[in-house]
């Protein structure tokens, strides 16, 4: 039979057959992902086709338009720094967003860090609000900036620095009390006594916390400990509980879960744990070949191990986790909540490290549960469907939307409670990582950052409502 006929009548039958009949009709096919629509299904499921567009091809009826380009100078002074990454939106008087975005910047990004032209901008910051000013000489540029965002208008009411001094700030999550946490996806180290001028003053690899505020205000740059020092990537607080999840992007990472002592007050100390398959110790879920195959929909039942010596100076904290029974995954990356689950995206997951999503939902999250459920939620092993999948929000009418961090012309993409896949936007050109796509409070706009561009846009369309 032809492939694209075969391919066809496997994804009609699979739509006849309802969600369950699709999850097996992809067992039965030894697929292990989503499904890919033609135009017709796109209509249904998505947007329809893509149109040529600026920066994105973009459905009819949408449009992208840049609001903030790395190097313009802020509100507060400082020059807006490059390399945008995770972002997160928040109500804000008259109807404005407060949004809070992480710059990816290492100590070496002077030129496109806050500071400008030889760090000349540095001592305009006060000692105590930059986590590391590097001696004077190599500040960590990395950290967040915040801006006010007027959906009416569509433009940028302000912007400034909100987080300064910390490295690789790439993703992180909101929290239901109004604060972004910006994660460090770096664990570098202090500089010795007697090394070379210059040099980091303290230690990397921390998850800190940045209140969504409309004023312009630098936040106390206090590192969480008690959420361990990894590879952070990314955040997502349940808000029953007040748990946080976090991701690792580690090709053998794991996947944590914080619980404070406190709910809401994450500095004051809780407890690290990591996640296990209950019955199947120390379980590879990459799906790289070499153990057992998780098939997308998989009921997974879950465990937690608690975790010791969390700051982590041999940087083996995963390593450790893994020899006591937690789970691996493939550079677990973007988080987020919704649908009462907690969705993440694992870059280079499954059989042709094309990517994974996975769904994880809670069952209570105290203390010993053992009820919280984990599945393969999409694994497409097919670059043309989903490649390199990276940040990852929940659209208000219940779609994930997914940035891609490929090596080509990277995409925005959907996917519906059903599994299937649809293409929102397209880049025109390039090869910038897709990062930060998150959805203004109001619904009308979905920002995002082109990264290597230095690009923030605004999408606005006939969104789908809830």
């Amino acid at each position: 039979m032809n492939p694209s006929r075969r391919h066809f009548l496997f994804v009609a039958g699979a739509f006849a057959a309802g969600f369950g009949g699709l999850r097996r009709l992809m067992a039965a096919e030894g697929s292990l992902g989503s499904t890919w629509l033609d135009d017709a299904e796109q209509s249904r499921a998505g947007y329809g086709p893509l149109l040529d567009g600026e920066h994105f091809d973009l459905p009819r009826g949408f449009r992208a338009t840049v609001i903030s380009r790395t190097g313009e100078k802020m509100d507060d002074g400082f020059l807006l720094p490059g390399l945008p990454d995770g972002m997160a939106a928040f109500p804000g008087p008259e109807g404005r967003a407060l949004v809070v975005r992480n710059h990816e910047l290492q100590p070496d990004h002077a030129r496109i860090g806050p500071f400008g032209r030889d760090n000349a901008l540095l001592e305009r910051l006060p000692a105590d609000r930059i986590y590391d000013r590097g001696h004077g000489i190599s500040p960590a540029q990395g950290g967040t900036t915040t801006f006010v965002f007027n959906t009416r208008t569509q433009k940028i009411e302000r912007q400034f620095l909100s987080l300064a001094g910390t490295l690789r700030n790439c993703a992180g999550g909101p929290t239901p009390w109004g604060s972004w946490l910006s994660c460090e996806e770096d664990v570098s180290k202090a500089a010795q006594p007697g090394s070379p001028p210059g040099g980091l003053e303290r230690h990397h690899g921390y998850v800190f916390e940045v209140p969504a505020t409309y004023e312009p205000a630098l936040a106390a740059p206090i590192p969480i400990t008690g959420m361990g020092r990894f590879y952070h990537e990314a955040v997502a607080v349940d808000p029953r509980t007040g748990v946080v999840y976090l991701t690792e992007d580690r090709p053998d990472g794991l996947l944590y879960r914080y619980i404070p002592d406190t709910p809401g007050r994450l500095h004051e100390g809780g407890k690290l744990q990591a996640l296990m398959v209950v019955g199947e110790a120390s379980l590879d879920t990459r799906n790289w070949g070499g153990g057992r195959t998780i098939r997308v929909g998989e009921p997974l039942t879950v465990g937690w191990i608690t975790l010791e010596d969390i700051d982590s100076p041999q940087d083996d904290l995963r390593h450790r986790g893994f020899e006591q029974g937690a789970a691996r995954f493939a550079r677990a990356e973007g988080m987020w909540h919704g649908n009462d689950s907690v969705y993440f995206c694992c870059t280079n997951g499954g059989r042709a490290k094309r990517g994974q999503v996975w769904r994880l939902t809670p069952g209570g999250g105290g203390d010993g549960d053992a009820a919280d459920r984990l599945e393969l939620f999409a694994e497409p092993n097919d670059s043309s469907i989903m490649n390199m999948c990276d940040n990852v929000t929940v659209a208000p009418w219940g779609d994930l939307i997914i940035c891609e961090d490929g090596t080509s012309v990277n995409r925005i993409l959907g996917v519906t409670p059903r599994g299937e896949v649809y293409t929102l936007a397209r880049m025109k050109s390039g090869n910038s990582e897709l990062a930060g796509a998150t959805f203004t409070p109001d619904g009308t706009t979905l920002l995002v950052n082109m990264q290597q561009a230095g690009l923030t846009l605004a999408i606005t369309g006939p969104w789908k409502r809830a």
